[in-house]
């Protein structure tokens, strides 16, 4: 319901996925992604920080990552705010990262700071891109970063009733629950929303004044407009071709034998290529495109790849479309940023192993499901999944592989918005798809 997002925050983790999908093929696109640090402790968080070898800084945008460590989750601290920030350094630039430190505990101090730290990050992003698109330099960037170190529950009571609320876990809780009928609750409570100074802010009728609404930009400049977060506004039609251009011939039934995702596989080429020039389809995956039989896509683009390569290598490309990596969740969250930011895509996988983004999926659907009830927001492209690997094939490793189970998760949500298809043959496939 809140314009301006892609994110539906129902579960920890997707943050920065999300903010690569939506930066991927966006040149011009700067997504500031804010990751607090519990959910830097997420399974799908520690891996989507690898998105930076697959972020390609001709034909992307850039991704500007702040970790904010405010210290603690619901209970306990967090495990990055713990550690001596050297070694939080090193890890982040083990990640690629070059990270920017800002911390305080004084506002207005931390505001200048962090503004440096934003103008500093935004030069950098500007020159690595100006040299990997007009100098033509190829070596993979280590892109800025920012680390933000503020107490928890920045500005709250300092303590509340002899114990300490700010700079711990206790912040996360409702600082002052019993406002009704405790008397010095309420006292706090007012002297901290007056700590505001509201009264410089908003005029004797709630309305803001004049100052704050000269910093308000125009049009689609707004969070709440900008047409990225409502990637409906920007979608086209895919170009598809005629069918008939791939179907197999079928003189009589069950006469000849043919691979179904190989013949698949020449209609998402065809795909691949007519979408060149736009640069709106991508095909991810983990590690799987050829075992799927799909390959014939990397005739058309290679596998995206920014990291270091060896002659031994097949299909690697700075600018491919095709993305594969053995993160099931990373694929998740970079296709549903890419489609929540107006594009298409189609996500790969052997059926056993696709239960892994189950509960990803669940925040997706619920995605789905609000915004129809939404006028202002527009229809996306569907998340598509393309299940290999079946539970009769499976015979030597069956008691782990024989699941179908995510046909039954999937069927078990709205069905407005599911679909599943289960096609017998190359030209059902096709149809399907």
């Amino acid at each position: 319901e809140t314009p301006g997002s892609i994110h539906e925050g129902g579960e920890l983790g997707y943050s920065l996925a999300h903010a690569y999908g939506a930066a991927f093929d966006n040149p011009d696109l700067l997504v500031a992604c804010v990751i607090g640090d519990g959910e830097a402790e997420t399974g799908p968080l520690a891996a989507a920080w690898h998105s930076n070898k697959f972020l390609d800084p001709v034909n992307d945008g850039a991704v500007l990552p702040i970790l904010h460590l405010n210290g603690y989750k619901i209970a306990n601290p967090t495990v990055l705010a713990r550690l001596p920030e050297a070694e939080l350094d090193e890890l982040l630039r083990g990640y690629g990262h070059e990270p920017l430190h800002v911390s305080g505990d004084d506002p207005a101090e931390v505001h200048r700071a962090m503004a440096a730290a934003l103008d500093e990050a935004l030069d950098r992003i500007a020159l690595m891109q100006r040299t990997a698109r007009e100098d033509g330099v190829t070596e993979r960037v280590h892109w800025p970063m920012i680390v933000l170190r503020t107490p928890k529950g920045w500005t709250c009571p300092a303590e509340v009733d002899g114990v300490q609320v700010e700079g711990t876990w206790r912040a996360h809780q409702v600082p002052l629950a019993r406002v009704r009928e405790n008397p010095e609750h309420l006292r706090q409570l007012e002297e901290w929303l007056r700590s505001y100074r509201p009264e410089e802010l908003f005029g004797a009728e709630g309305r803001p004044v004049a100052d704050v609404l000269a910093c308000v930009p125009d049009g689609v400049k707004r969070l709440g407009a900008t047409p990225h977060a409502n990637g409906g506004l920007l979608l086209q039609d895919l170009p598809l071709p005629p069918l008939d251009d791939f179907a197999v011939p079928v003189d009589k039934p069950g006469a000849t034998l043919h691979e179904p995702t190989r013949v698949l596989g020449d209609l998402l080429a065809r795909v691949m290529k007519d979408t060149g020039g736009r640069r709106d389809f991508r095909l991810v995956g983990p590690d799987e495109t050829a075992s799927n039989r799909l390959q014939a896509v990397l005739d058309v683009s290679g596998k995206a790849w920014q990291a270091e390569h060896l002659p031994v290598d097949e299909h690697l490309e700075r600018h491919g479309r095709v993305m594969e990596i053995l993160s099931e969740h990373t694929c998740q969250g970079w296709l549903e940023g890419y489609l929540l930011t107006g594009r298409h895509g189609l996500f790969s996988c052997y059926e056993a192993f696709v239960h892994i983004v189950d509960s990803m999926v669940n925040q997706h659907i619920k995605w789905l499901k609000t915004s129809r009830e939404l006028a202002w927001r527009r229809p996306v492209a569907s998340l598509n999944y393309l299940l290999t690997s079946h539970v009769w094939r499976q015979d030597h490793n069956g008691f782990s592989h024989q699941d179908p189970g995510f046909v039954d998760h999937v069927l078990n949500k709205s069905p407005e918005v599911v679909r599943v298809y289960l096609p017998p043959d190359a030209n059902t496939l096709l149809s399907v798809a």
